[in-house]
């Protein structure tokens, strides 16, 4: 049967191949008819829905005469695919455990070594990336092998950049004089008096501390368990947070613990005022526009902060988000990963364009894909000097520091239109931004580490936080202070009892629905009773057996990070 489905697909090459030879074009194994190829990605990391438009949808029509249709993972979408036996040609996973092996037992994933696939169309992966495919071989209970984690690091020798970044709006902090910041008290003092000394946005709408947004929220408010990890530097782990330093789980509802200390944190700024209220309701996309228009003054993710408000136009009004850190704080901050992480790039086991799709994903693990991905075309946005560093063009420049820019035609040709909505919208990656790339003279693909990115400050403020800080970048900053390495490892979470699954359910819905509560509570009595009543319905569902399963998935983890990390 194999080899029936192999010569067919060398026959289909072939025929493609003459046509093309008539018609003087070329392209791919599968997208090389006049008529583009629609491939469906369905993604669960997707924020997405639709056909992809815009320069990236351009650069893949030009480069494999294909388009993708996204499908995100809404309510609903994985129960009806998985029914229906088909999940799309391109499958991006949120993570590698239940959901992603239901679909490896019900054999709805492509073997990509079956009849060669990987070897003929995924060459660079197999070549570059032989630990991540590992890994993803040993995951499957099936033996198979069906694809790679996102996040792939060239060593494992150094950590990533740090993702809680701490952003605050430096311009105001000067005008406060710098105050000395060592907890969580002391920054709830230092919101509140910068909201005295400026009370409204750019369009004259009240500013608040920090906007929030329950898009995310899984097993725990998202950002109440990453102002955990951020502080604490716990990283999530199951209905808790897990301390990578000696294996300790602490359970989301333990008294004093980190996630309700954090949740405490959100109901203060709520009662005085600094937390937006449209928090519990808004879109991730609403909460960005009040950021962009100077509605708040503090995020512990730069994407939510410095990101989003270093616009031109502010800078050019001297005001900056910058990192400052609680002297007490130890962020967590992430180990490379040669093995990859757990949003795993996969195939359908029902397309009808294996090559096609292997095509896609192999380019993306390219140098030229992973940067084209990141930054936009190359040579419109960004290229090569004659040394081999990386560098902006005036345009890219622009594209970078704000992602929401027009590009008109005379500007950009085919790629004109907003560079945000014209980017990747399957929303994952193949190498860690700052994983080597082999392209260039020794720089990542990152670019706040490229040569040509290391200039004078944008502004006066952005030179008084170099001053200050004594700092001429934000990692070179955390990286002085203190701070916790997660290790990278090949765990993945285990696999679910169906009893448990149904108990799960219905405990983590009661402890989002009721931190939100929590974080709404007028009083301190009123936010006490809110816990109360929050562990005591939780308690009645089966808390117990989940903080059981999630101590146990701690103490995997853990025993594979020792190893890592006395290997090392």
């Amino acid at each position: 049967m194999k080899k029936v489905k192999k010569l067919v697909a060398l026959l289909m090459v072939m025929i493609m191949s003459l046509s093309l030879a008539a018609c003087g074009s070329s392209g791919s194994a599968g997208g090389s008819s006049d008529e583009p190829i629609t491939l469906t990605c369905y993604s669960q990391t997707a924020n997405y829905s639709g056909e992809l438009g815009g320069w990236f949808a351009q650069v893949l029509l030009d480069k494999f005469n294909v388009k993708i249709n996204v499908v995100p993972d809404t309510d609903g979408v994985y129960d009806t695919r998985m029914e229906a036996g088909d999940l799309g040609d391109i499958v991006i996973w949120g993570s590698d455990g239940d959901k992603y092996i239901q679909a490896v037992n019900a054999g709805l994933l492509y073997d990509w070594e079956e009849d060669d696939l990987l070897t003929d169309y995924g060459s660079y992966i197999q070549a570059n990336m032989p630990y991540a495919l590992e890994k993803n071989k040993n995951l499957n209970p099936d033996g198979k092998l069906h694809g790679f984690g996102h996040n792939v690091a060239t060593s494992s020798e150094d950590h990533q950049d740090f993702f809680y970044t701490w952003d605050i709006r430096w311009d105001l902090y000067k005008q406060l004089g710098y105050p000395a910041i060592s907890n969580l008290d002391d920054y709830v003092a230092m919101l509140e008096q910068m909201k005295a000394i400026c009370p409204t946005d750019d369009n004259g709408k009240e500013t608040y501390a920090v906007s929030l947004w329950p898009d995310w929220d899984e097993n725990m408010v998202m950002y109440v368990k990453a102002m955990a990890t951020a502080y604490y530097g716990y990283d999530e782990m199951g209905i808790g947070l897990y301390n990578c330093e000696n294996g300790e789980f602490y359970g989301c509802l333990d008294k004093g613990g980190p996630y309700l200390t954090c949740l405490k944190f959100f109901n203060t700024l709520y009662q005085k005022g600094l937390l937006d209220p449209d928090s519990m309701t808004q879109t991730y996309d609403e909460m960005i526009a009040k950021v962009q228009n100077g509605g708040t003054f503090f995020s512990i993710f730069n994407y939510s902060g410095s990101l989003g408000y270093n616009t031109e136009a502010h800078i050019a009004e001297n005001k900056m988000m910058e990192t400052l850190l609680p002297s007490d704080a130890t962020p967590i901050v992430y180990g490379m990963n040669v093995l990859g992480g757990n949003r795993i790039w996969s195939i359908g086991a029902k397309t009808q364009y294996p090559e096609l799709c292997m095509e896609i994903i192999n380019w993306m693990s390219t140098p030229e894909g992973r940067m084209v991905s990141e930054y936009g075309p190359q040579g419109l946005t960004w290229d090569y000097d004659e040394n081999g560093n990386t560098y902006f063009t005036d345009l890219g420049k622009t594209t970078n520091k704000n992602r929401e820019y027009e590009m008109t035609e005379t500007e950009a040709g085919k790629y004109a239109g907003n560079f945000n909505d014209g980017a990747n919208q399957m929303n994952n990656v193949t190498w860690a931004i700052d994983a080597d790339n082999p392209d260039s003279n020794g720089e990542t693909y990152n670019s706040k580490n490229w040569k040509s990115e290391q200039v004078d400050a944008l502004c006066a403020t952005e030179q008084d936080w170099r001053d200050v800080t004594g700092f001429n970048t934000v990692q070179e900053y955390l990286n002085s202070k203190s701070y916790v390495v997660a290790p990278g490892t090949s765990y993945s979470e285990s696999v679910k009892s169906d009893e448990l699954k149904v108990v799960w359910a219905q405990v983590i819905e009661s402890i989002c629905n009721d931190s939100w509560q929590a974080i709404y509570a007028k009083t301190d009595a009123d936010f006490d009773k809110v816990v109360a009543d929050m562990t005591t319905k939780a308690n009645e569902y089966g808390y117990a057996d989940c903080v059981t399963w999630s101590q146990n998935e701690a103490s995997i983890r853990h025993a594979l990070e020792v190893a890592v990390t006395t290997a090392k």
